[in-house]
């Protein structure tokens, strides 16, 4: 396991390099961004941007989410994994927005993950990218990282998230979630980590590092 100050040459090196990440789904307002993190599960980001581009051009709130119908939304959608049951979740959690938080996307990790499709990974990148809190999504790649480098090992990605949020220190914490991902996207990838362009290698812990 990583020690303090490697902890923070960890960050600084990534923060360095690219001092404010951004996500890679693409969004028009906060409730478009709901939306696409709930396709995106067990889909690529590269995936949802292109089945979204013209379905956001015309659907940007529940309400016209609503009048766009299940139907259609499957029209936009099927290109996507779990298409059908994705649309069902999107009509319905955008009814519920409509009925019971004034159609707007709720600053609150509990009340969205009572949302359908909305799990806490879901509910945390839509805090952090919305609303700017210092969630921490963990997804694959963050997973894999946290553990490769010996970061925040864990069984989990549950025990992953609260070991980042106990070791990672306050003035990384905006744009961890981010970094992470994008190092683990195109850096410390699963198959085939590419250890000689990472920044890290020195610090990190993976005792397979390939040349």
């Amino acid at each position: 396991m990583l020690k303090k100050d490697q902890i923070e040459a960890f960050f600084s090196r990534l923060q360095k390099a690219n001092p404010a990440p951004k996500g890679e789904l693409n969004y028009v307002n906060p409730y478009t961004l709901l939306v696409a993190v709930v396709l995106s599960a067990q889909a690529t980001d590269v995936g949802v941007n292109k089945a979204t581009e013209k379905l956001f051009k015309l659907v940007d709130t529940p309400e016209k989410m609503v009048r766009l119908g299940e139907a259609k939304l499957k029209d936009h959608i099927k290109t996507i994994g779990l298409f059908n049951t994705k649309a069902k979740n999107v009509i319905r959690l955008s009814e519920l927005l409509i009925a019971d938080h004034h159609s707007q996307v709720p600053r609150d990790r509990e009340v969205l993950q009572t949302l359908p499709g909305v799990g806490r990974k879901t509910a945390n990148v839509v805090l952090n990218i919305a609303f700017g809190e210092p969630t921490i999504a963990v997804d694959t790649h963050i997973f894999r990282v946290a553990n490769r480098t010996g970061l925040a090992p864990g069984k989990d990605v549950l025990a992953v998230e609260l070991a980042l949020e106990k070791r990672v220190p306050q003035k990384f914490k905006q744009h961890c979630h981010h970094w992470l991902i994008l190092h683990g996207r195109y850096v410390c990838k699963a198959r085939a980590p590419d250890c000689a362009a990472c920044l890290v290698r020195d610090i990190c812990q993976y005792k397979a590092k390939t040349l």
